[in-house]
């Protein structure tokens, strides 16, 4: 896949019109907008018992003025409604500048169609926060970390919602602070949620994020769907959705084009994420589209140093994307990537088709230990096509560490009017294939076999939203 970054760009502009189209319609089904009664419905962990608007705390929608402290006087007032059927705020038509600001439990952000929640320029706006504990550093610097536009930490039932509405974090300010080496601290992410349970965070439009967009972190019974992601292809860092040492996770009919992986599954980084110890697991990924010129459409680290383990991912299409599915890891992440299962994959102008590195060598400080080697074993991929393909897998595990248990079968890989020599490049794996094209290699000789896909459910599948609404002069 020898394109320039002008083909990049426009292969990538076509798609994404074509895309957003198709998810337009899509979420739309999940929209009622009643501009006669000036209602409009939407789906919801839970419905509020009361309502209010930005402008009721002093917003003001013009673009230019500061809506930190309407934003955070609106939830401090709205936080005491938590016992009496909890309340929402609705965002309404405007742009809306502000800083960083913390949501409550038992409530729902909304955010109406026609609004624009920007991210200030004015770095005083964003209050800094401790590292990551099991990160131990921050990604951007040793230093702390910004905190994220919307944050949230241990809450109960919260509800990050619109009709479509639009989170713009004008991200250029930090990418270029980034390039040139400026930062002393970590960039902030468009949406964090830490130590939470019963999250969902749905029908939005994310813009420009300064770094990852969607980071729910420590977390469990998480819902994400119906999200538009969109970034530059070059931007740095700009991840789509991160599940971070999350249980129970769900993530569904959602479109990205990022400048790095459009899904990234973490659990910490080296020794710090070996003694805060926590996987993430249960994770369901379905109805996903990505384009990532240079990056993957669902990652698998590099920092999984708590595990992961029972990821089910199907029906993902990726466009224009590096590859398809990318585990990454290396010397002193311990911990372990198992029981990964991933069918009904449609790719389209790809680099790699499946990528594993175990020499992933980013570490947050000297101190990481070289005897801490992760266990990488029962991947299970099937059920692929693929086209236009320059290189249809690198795998690549570690010396005396091998990656075991690779399971590949019904795969049917065309190749671009260019491809490598080498199709597959194996090194340190073992498995087996069956139907699979081109052939891949002695690592994973053929045996007549269907990869497996559980059957059984996971309990965030089964969770249901009920359908809620907002009233108003919209």
């Amino acid at each position: 896949m020898e394109f320039s970054r002008k083909s990049h760009v426009m292969e990538t502009i076509i798609s994404a019109i074509f895309l957003l189209g198709l998810l337009s319609s899509r979420v739309a089904e999940c929209q009622v907008v009643g501009h006669a009664t000036g209602t409009i419905s939407f789906p919801a962990l839970n419905c509020r018992k009361h309502s209010a608007v930005l402008t009721d705390f002093g917003g003001v929608g013009d673009g230019k003025t500061s809506n930190t402290q309407a934003f955070k006087a609106a939830i401090a007032n709205l936080s005491q409604l938590a016992a009496d059927g909890g309340a929402q705020l609705i965002v309404p038509p405007g742009k809306w500048l502000t800083g960083s600001f913390n949501l409550t439990s038992y409530f729902t952000l909304f955010v109406h169609k026609d609004a624009v929640i920007l991210g200030a320029q004015d770095e005083s706006e964003w209050p800094l926060l401790p590292v990551l504990p099991s990160y131990g550093r921050g990604r951007d610097a040793p230093g702390g970390r910004f905190s994220s536009l919307i944050f949230g930490t241990n809450l109960t039932d919260v509800v990050i919602t619109g009709n479509n509405g639009t989170i713009d974090g004008q991200g250029a300010y930090w990418w270029k602070k980034f390039k040139e080496d400026k930062l002393n601290e970590t960039r902030p992410y468009l949406i964090e949620i830490m130590y939470s349970k019963m999250v969902q965070i749905s029908n939005l439009t994310l813009v420009n994020s300064p770094s990852w967009n969607v980071h729910p972190v420590y977390s469990s019974d998480i819902i994400i769907q119906h999200l538009t992601i969109l970034a530059p292809v070059d931007s740095p860092n700009t991840d789509g959705i991160d599940p971070d040492s999350c249980t129970n996770t769900r993530i569904e009919d959602s479109f990205v084009v990022s400048g790095d992986d459009c899904i990234a599954v973490k659990s910490g980084w080296d020794q710090y994420g070996i003694q805060f110890n926590m996987p993430t697991k249960h994770l369901v990924i379905r109805r996903f589209t990505c384009i990532s010129p240079d990056s993957a459409t669902i990652a698998l680290g590099s920092e999984m140093s708590g595990g992961i383990q029972d990821v089910r991912a199907e029906d993902i299409t990726a466009i224009n994307t590096e590859s398809g599915v990318r585990i990454k890891t290396a010397v002193g992440r311990g911990a372990y990537v198992k029981d990964i299962y991933v069918r009904r994959m449609t790719m389209n102008t790809m680099k790699y088709v499946l990528w594993m590195i175990g020499s992933y060598g980013s570490h947050p400080d000297p101190g990481f230990d070289p005897s801490a080697l992760p266990i990488i074993k029962r991947i299970n991929y099937r059920d692929m096509v693929a086209n236009n393909v320059t290189y249809s897998a690198k795998l690549e595990g570690i010396e005396k560490d091998p990656f075991t248990d690779i399971c590949i079968s019904n795969v049917n890989i065309t190749l671009s009017e260019k491809p490598k020599k080498l199709q597959w490049n194996c090194t340190d794996i073992q498995g087996v294939s069956s139907r699979v094209t081109p052939y891949p290699c002695s690592s994973l000789p053929e045996k007549e076999i269907d990869c497996p896909f559980p059957e059984d459910r996971l309990p965030i599948e089964d969770v249901e939203l009920k359908t809620c609404s907002v009233s108003g002069k919209f």
